[in-house]
């Protein structure tokens, strides 16, 4: 018998009871605009970079209405006296504030209605929000109905809802299952074709052009992340340049996204100290410093806001 998984980020459809289920334990978080879960670090700014976050956890599906609970290991007494018993940390020198990089402004609107001169393929899902409605190839378009949300998601003290609408709930749970409030006689499935037209242009690969990316810096260093998931570790490729970093970063999504740019930067960099990791959603950098001064920005052409960052220590006027 089929029964349907109720773990947070799982909602499969299983009948074997010992199938592995990934799923999240803890639940979803919404606060000043970033969006996670309790349980794992990963943190995005849209709901639909929030609903693909990866699960953290690994166990069986369940039909109840909590996942298992995690089993926390509690430290030895002796480990716990231990660490009590250690000398305070020697102070730090200060650390500038996180800069942040404006968020890109959204793309033009997809077009309302479907191409007729483009073929949809068997499969393919509605694109207008909360419909979920498939193609099928031999049932035609006749008698469709779409329901779904124009507006977006928002989260405002504890309730949820979307701004085309007035219905708010409480619980993330009864939020995915508030049923759209406008309807068209027909499915949104390939719109224009120019998405996929780019995609053809390119190989198959979907380009970006822009990702979201912060900085902070220390006295010796500045480390910037440029966040995009599920980068392909193995053909990744970061290039340091005295005063620029020159970026290729495909992804393993099917299909491929790449983003490829050459960062020009606000000051000299030593590039041989300089390095680079790949994490689960983000590539992070630390760009060492060549003159040691403070960085008012990440890129040499972004505009300048006047602000001065102090970085280091600061030393007592005599």
């Amino acid at each position: 018998m089929a029964n349907k998984c109720v773990h947070q980020g799982c909602g499969k459809v299983y009948t074997d009871p010992d199938e592995v289920c990934r799923y999240h334990p803890g639940p979803p978080i919404f606060h000043e605009g970033q969006k996670g879960w309790k349980c794992c670090k990963p943190r995005v700014l849209t709901f639909e970079e929030f609903m693909t976050i990866e699960p953290c956890t690994e166990g069986k599906h369940s039909t109840t209405d909590l996942p298992p609970k995690i089993e926390k290991k509690e430290a030895p007494e002796a480990l716990v006296a231990e660490a009590t018993n250690l000398p305070p940390p020697p102070p730090r020198a200060p650390i500038a504030a996180p800069q942040h990089a404006s968020t890109p402004p959204p793309p033009p609107p997809e077009s309302s209605d479907d191409d007729e001169a483009i073929e949809i393929p068997d499969g393919r899902t509605c694109r207008r929000r909360t419909c979920g409605a498939g193609y099928k190839k031999d049932s035609g378009r006749d008698g469709e109905t779409c329901v779904y949300h124009p507006g977006v998601p928002i989260f405002h003290e504890g309730s949820k809802g979307y701004t085309c609408c007035k219905r708010r709930v409480l619980e993330f749970d009864q939020f995915l299952k508030i049923e759209g409030c406008k309807t068209k006689n027909r499915h949104l499935f390939v719109g224009s074709g120019k998405k996929d037209a780019s995609k053809e242009a390119s190989g198959g690969e979907e380009v970006l052009d822009t990702v979201r990316t912060d900085f902070y810096q220390t006295p010796m260093s500045v480390i910037a992340s440029f966040f995009l998931k599920k980068i392909n570790k193995e053909a990744a490729k970061v290039d340091f340049q005295p005063q620029s970093l020159v970026l290729d970063l495909p992804t393993t999504d099917s299909p491929v996204k790449r983003y490829k740019a050459e960062v020009p930067l606000f000051a000299p960099i030593d590039t041989a100290k300089s390095s680079f990791k790949v994490l689960g959603t983000k590539l992070e950098v630390t760009l060492v410093k060549a003159d040691g001064s403070s960085w008012p920005v990440l890129r040499s052409d972004d505009r300048l806001t006047g602000e001065i960052l102090q970085v280091g220590q600061a030393g007592r006027a005599q």
